[in-house]
């Protein structure tokens, strides 16, 4: 029996979370992380914050690494004022998130940025953000949709050669690349919605969407081909 690929998952860490009479502080993660990751093949495996000094050791057991989406990125981080459009920020969560991609990048560990996750790729690697845009989050709490076109020729192309309708739910973007990236996806009012570094860098991209809340497996499937 072949053994599934460990692909490493970022949480969230919440104080004063609830569940059947218990108000503590918890670790979570929408469930549907681990389950795009168990439908396309690999086994999930949560990866609660920790010392940013850690990262390198948490990265060594994995086959691939997954950021999960989330709050904004400290404009800190990439050396602008904040907006007061821009929510507060995660400190612990953003030190973690970021060793965790320079880990991964240094290890040629396979690895998706999804939402937030692709944001923090573009601030690890020195890009930067739009704080606030229009039209790519509907109502506060549920996702919507619009449809993003792939740039022929890149990872994502290969993987999703066709524009589609994708699950969406964000008010920020990249605005200056990273060092190294290049976009792979747009939406129709040229927001880059995928971005990935060159091949000979490894298999590295960011969705600005939420794939695991839609019903299409090509990019999570991709991930675990790439850690298999």
């Amino acid at each position: 029996m072949t053994a599934r690929p460990l692909i490493g998952v970022s949480t969230y860490l919440e104080s004063g979370t609830r569940w059947r009479g218990w108000e503590l502080e918890a670790v979570l993660l929408p469930a549907a992380y681990p389950r795009v990751v168990q439908r396309a093949g690999g086994l999930a495996l949560l990866l609660p914050p920790d010392a940013p000094e850690r990262a390198a050791t948490a990265i060594a057991p994995l086959d691939a690494l997954v950021v999960a989406g989330g709050p904004d990125v400290d404009p800190a981080r990439y050396g602008a004022e904040r907006s007061p459009r821009t929510g507060p920020p995660a400190t612990e969560r953003d030190a973690w998130e970021l060793a965790l991609i320079e880990a991964a990048l240094a290890a040629g560990v396979p690895l998706l940025g999804i939402c937030r996750g692709m944001q923090l790729l573009n601030v690890a690697l020195g890009g930067t953000l739009v704080q606030h845009l229009d039209g790519h989050a509907e109502t506060v709490g549920a996702f919507g949709g619009h449809p993003v076109k792939p740039v022929p020729g890149t990872l994502y192309g290969g993987i999703v050669p066709e524009e589609v309708t994708v699950p969406t739910y964000h008010h920020q973007a990249v605005e200056r690349l990273g060092a190294g990236l290049v976009p792979s996806a747009y939406a129709a009012d040229g927001t880059v919605e995928a971005v990935e570094l060159p091949a000979d860098r490894g298999w590295v991209l960011g969705v600005q969407w939420h794939p695991e809340q839609g019903d299409d497996p090509r990019i999570m499937r991709a991930l675990v081909a790439a850690a298999s």
